[in-house]
C-alpha cells in the first residue's frame, strides 16, 4: 500500500472531512477522493462510508488509520535517526495550546528549551471534541477538559498527562467574598456571571455550581480568552470559573482567585500527539521541557493560595 494513501486515510479520520483533508494538503477534493478510492480498491471491505455529506472512517477504515500510524511511526523514526546521524536542523517543533495554557506556559517553555529545539508556538482555542484533530497540523497539542468529559480517543494519539488543576472562583478584589481564604457555593447565590461559550470545556463547570446553589447562574457575558474575561472581572461586571494554574498570571491588579469550599472542580491539561511525530527526539526535548514547566506552574500556583 501507498503510504502517502495511508497518510490521507488517517488525515480524513482526524480533520472530519474530505475538504478539511483537501484544504490541509493543498489539493483538490476530487484528488483527494481519487486518492483514497485507489486505496479502497487494494482492499476489499469498506473503509468510508456517507453520513450525510460527509465521508467518515468505517469500522475497517479506523483499523487501517491506526495501522497508517504505525506505519508513519516507523518512517519518522528512521528519519529522525537519520537526522540526529548527521545533525542537521529540522524544522521546529509545533506547539499549540489553548489560550490560557498558552499565557502561562509558553513564555516559560522558551526559557526552559534555551539554545534547544526551535518551536513555532500558536494559540489554538477550540471545542473539546475538536483538540484531538489538531494533531494532523501540530506536533503537540495542549489540550483540556473536565474530569467527567470523555477521555482523549487513544487509538491514534498518544495522550500526556501535564497536570490536573482545580478551578476557582475569580472575584474583583474589592468583592467582599475576596477577604476570604475560600468561599463556599451558597455564598455564591445571586451573582452575575462571565462563562465560556457553549461547547468549551468550563460551560458546563456553572451548571454544576447551579444544581449545588439551588439556583440557576445568571450569565451575563460570555467570553472566552480568559485575559479579557479578567479585564470584565476587575470591572466589577461578574465573577468567573478559572483554573488555578494557568490563570493564576491574571490574578493581579484588581482581581484575586479564591477555591471553593466542598466541591472537588478540576480539569486536565494533557498533551496530545500522534506516535510518528513523539518519534522526533526534538519533539519528544519540547514535551520533557513542557512537563517541567507545568510542574514548576503547579508549584508557584500552590504557593500563590491564601492561608
Amino acid at each position: 500500500m501507498d503510504p502517502a494513501q495511508l497518510r490521507l486515510l488517517r488525515d480524513l479520520g482526524d480533520r472530519g472531512s474530505v475538504a478539511a483533508v483537501a484544504a490541509a494538503t493543498h489539493v483538490s477534493a476530487s484528488a483527494v477522493s481519487q486518492r483514497l478510492a485507489a486505496l479502497q480498491a487494494r482492499v476489499p471491505v469498506p473503509l468510508t462510508v456517507k453520513d450525510g455529506r460527509r465521508l467518515v472512517l468505517t469500522e475497517a477504515g479506523e483499523a487501517l488509520a491506526v495501522a497508517a500510524t504505525r506505519v508513519e511511526q516507523a518512517l519518522a523514526e528512521a528519519q529522525d535517526a537519520v537526522g540526529l546521524f548527521l545533525g542537521q536542523e529540522e524544522r521546529p517543533v509545533r506547539v499549540s495550546a489553548f489560550h490560557s495554557a498558552g499565557l502561562a506556559f509558553f513564555g516559560p517553555l522558551l526559557a526552559e528549551l534555551g539554545t534547544g529545539p526551535r518551536v513555532s508556538l500558536a494559540d489554538a482555542d477550540v471545542a473539546r471534541g475538536q483538540f484531538a484533530g489538531l494533531t494532523a497540523d501540530y506536533d503537540l497539542v495542549v489540550a483540556h477538559r473536565l474530569a467527567h468529559d470523555p477521555v482523549w480517543p487513544s487509538r491514534r494519539v498518544v495522550v500526556t498527562p501535564l497536570l490536573v488543576e482545580p478551578l476557582d472562583i475569580a472575584l474583583p478584589a474589592a468583592h467582599p467574598l475576596a477577604a476570604s481564604p475560600a468561599v463556599r457555593p451558597e455564598q455564591l447565590r445571586d451573582e452575575r456571571w462571565i462563562s465560556t461559550h457553549e461547547g468549551f470545556p468550563l460551560a458546563g463547570v456553572l451548571a454544576h455550581l447551579g444544581a449545588l446553589i439551588g439556583q440557576a447562574p445568571q450569565v451575563d457575558h460570555r467570553i472566552n480568552e480568559f485575559s479579557v474575561a479578567a479585564q470584565v472581572v476587575r470591572a466589577g461586571a461578574g465573577i468567573a470559573v478559572m483554573p488555578r494554574t494557568t490563570a493564576a498570571p491574571l490574578a493581579v491588579d484588581g482581581m484575586v482567585l479564591r477555591p471553593i469550599v466542598g466541591v472537588p472542580l478540576a480539569r486536565h491539561v494533557d498533551v496530545l500527539a500522534r506516535p510518528d511525530a513523539l518519534a522526533l527526539t526534538p519533539v519528544r526535548t519540547v514535551l520533557a521541557a513542557l512537563q517541567a514547566v507545568a510542574a514548576t506552574s503547579v508549584e508557584q500556583s500552590s504557593r500563590s493560595l491564601p492561608g
